[in-house]
């Protein structure tokens, strides 16, 4: 069994997470506010909504350009 494309699912998983997390903390900062404080502290339902919408998106580039 090779193991190559294994070892390259693995690593391009975690790239993809990597960036991912990396873009979440990017659109943090650019947008006003706080937005770990708004989730957990106030439950932002539209902020959740919100931030799930772009988590969603980027992964969706994400998987893209890595495909």
């Amino acid at each position: 069994m090779p193991i190559e494309p294994l070892l390259n699912s693995v690593v391009y998983s975690l790239l993809g997470v990597v960036v991912l997390v990396a873009c979440f903390f990017l659109i943090d900062r650019l947008t006003p506010g706080n937005l770990w404080q708004e989730l957990l502290e106030k439950q932002n339902t539209a902020v959740a909504i919100t931030a799930a919408g772009v988590a969603i998106a980027v992964g969706m580039i994400i998987a893209s350009a890595i495909h």
